[in-house]
């Protein structure tokens, strides 16, 4: 598994217990909201993170397909070689 590098403090393993516990920085100087710059590399971490997930999780299942495929392969070869055709 590739790990995401970042700058900022969005370092670790990312967690549904660590995006809960998240507390982005209010933007400086009393106004409104979060800081830009923050929130986007949020949603950019988050991007990769799903996107890594689904390419590992497709390749999980293209293996199970393969491992099916070549148990049913065998299975009906060993039958054929034990009662013949």
């Amino acid at each position: 598994m590739t790990v995401y590098r970042s700058r900022n403090a969005l370092r670790g393993p990312l967690t549904p217990d660590w995006i809960v516990a998240l507390i982005l920085p209010c933007s400086r100087l009393g106004r409104r909201g979060y800081q830009i710059d923050d929130v986007d590399a949020l949603l950019h971490r988050l991007a990769y993170e799903l996107g890594e997930r689904s390419r590992q999780l497709a390749e999980v299942r293209a293996e199970n397909r393969r491992i099916k495929t070549a148990l049913r392969s065998w299975q009906s070869a060993e039958t054929a070689r034990r009662f013949g055709p």
